[in-house]
């Protein structure tokens, strides 16, 4: 038997992930800035607690989506990390 005779569909799971976050006011600018330094560069902004909290998930979905396409492409062309 093939291997694509027996592969099955992916199965997704959705997983939680805490990751601690650096706010700091900005006192100039108005609002607050954010970083997550597990995920370097991963930076964000907002004028509210709420809204910099908004923008952290964000910010951290779109790097974590980023670094797995990224890995992804690496692994089909042979490449290690």
């Amino acid at each position: 038997m093939s291997n694509a005779a027996t592969a099955s569909a992916p199965i997704v799971v959705d997983v939680t992930v805490n990751l601690a976050a650096i706010v700091l006011p900005e006192p100039d600018a108005g609002g607050y800035s954010a970083s997550i330094p597990a995920l370097p560069g991963c930076h964000t902004q907002g004028e509210t607690l709420d809204e910099v909290r908004a923008n952290l998930r964000e910010a951290a979905e779109g790097w974590l989506a980023v670094a797995h396409e990224d890995g992804l492409a690496r692994a089909a062309a042979g490449d290690t990390p």
